[in-house]
């Protein structure tokens, strides 16, 4: 049994803590934690009544590394789920490492003052991590994540060399919303709009961004056009896989979608630089932040189902083999479970499996991994246990 501490109240937050107090076999005691006290007192009040399991709560500044060294002192989790903002995630590694606790996210660092997000700055916490004796699992969500664990577990099992992946990530849910997006605005906006990027036969090549698109055949969902993007798990996999000579990342966006993006960025909207307005800077895009719904209030309501899968080519025996891995969510679903939609829900569950994968000694070591580097076979048997059930077609 283990202490768990969750930083982070948005509806990732509220997600993971719902299933962490769900899992009473693992978890000893939950804490979440946030800069916002009342928004954590709502989720656990949220989860005590629909899951009858009292959450300890508290105010924190995640990127005050001694105050929140000091919650971690005295409260002595095991682990640290990171829900918080990517921008604070070296500051709650600082904080782990100073308390002695082992460190969990599911998305990686990215400076605030450019749209850019690398492994480099988290993997030179390596050293650091494995002198200290503590374990950092980085990207434990869907994608980055189940998708790392996928990849994973189709070279374990499924093809002796894997040489071609496209990861796929279809949502084909409606909120009823004019624009609004699935996670924190900012950080949606500015992964979106940053050029496109994917790695072939050992170089990176890039695209303008959204510039490049095919049709795809989503389980569940049917055809859908999907564009091609950088996303962080290209990066670790690139690395991890043997054999790999291309490995790409595609999103479906609705037409909707694209033309308020499109125009909300030929007005200078998503600008993350700081413009003088009224004899304040300002951000642009932290101000666009302000006017769009919250994610988590977007659950209520929310139609249709989620798409996500890697389709693997490669060879197996001599043969050519090409296997498709997927999970399909339904919002509505998750709503009913724990007040979330199918985005927060499939980013949330695999961090509190990533969690009891790390409580339990199933996956262990000293250092910083990505989910790829560990066993895939215990963590996919967990989440599909935990309401994200798997597939694999051969194709």
């Amino acid at each position: 049994m283990s202490k768990v501490l969750i930083i982070g109240a948005g509806g990732v937050g509220g997600v993971v803590a719902h299933k962490a107090a769900m899992e009473k076999q693992h978890f000893s005691d939950v804490m979440l934690a946030s800069r916002t006290l009342s928004k954590v007192e709502a989720i656990a009040a949220e989860v005590e009544q629909m899951h009858g399991r009292k959450l300890r709560t508290a105010q924190v500044d995640a990127d005050n590394v001694p105050q929140l060294a000091k919650l971690l002192k005295d409260y002595k989790p095991q682990v640290v789920i990171n829900v918080a903002l990517p921008y604070q995630d070296l500051h709650i590694m600082d904080a782990c490492l100073e308390a002695g606790v082992d460190y969990l996210d599911t998305a990686n660092y990215e400076p605030p003052d450019v749209a850019k997000f690398e492994y480099k700055w988290q993997w030179a916490y390596q050293d650091r991590f494995k002198s200290a004796g503590r374990m950092a699992l980085l990207g434990s969500g869907f994608d980055p994540g189940v998708t790392n664990v996928f990849c994973a577990y189709v070279q374990k099992h499924l093809l002796d060399e894997v040489h071609y992946v496209d990861i796929v990530d279809c949502n084909a849910g409606s909120h009823g919303k004019a624009f609004a997006t699935n996670f924190n605005p900012e950080i949606n906006i500015r992964e979106i709009t940053a050029r496109g990027r994917y790695w072939e036969n050992g170089d990176w090549k890039e695209t303008d961004p959204l510039s490049v698109s095919r049709i795809f055949d989503y389980p569940g969902v049917g055809e859908k056009k999907s564009f091609l993007l950088y996303h962080e798990e290209l990066e670790s996999l690139a690395k991890n896989l043997k054999g790999l000579k291309r490995i790409r990342f595609w999103m479906t966006f609705g037409d909707a979608y694209l033309k308020h993006l499109e125009v909300l960025g030929n007005v200078g909207m998503t600008r993350i630089d700081e413009v003088e307005f009224e004899g304040q800077k300002i951000v642009p895009i932290k101000f666009l932040r302000a006017l769009l719904p919250d994610p988590a209030s977007l659950a209520k309501g929310y139609s249709g189902k989620t798409s996500i899968g890697c389709l693997c080519e490669g060879i197996k025996n001599g043969e050519k083999k090409r296997y498709f891995i997927y999970n399909i969510c339904d919002h509505a679903e998750t709503y009913k479970e724990v007040r979330a939609q199918a985005i927060s829900y499939t980013t949330g569950v695999p961090a509190v499996t990533g969690a009891v994968m790390m409580v339990t000694g199933k996956w262990k070591g000293t250092g910083v991994f990505n989910m790829e580097q560990l066993d895939p076979d215990p963590f996919l048997q967990d989440v599909a246990k935990r309401g994200l059930p798997w597939h694999v077609e051969e194709r």
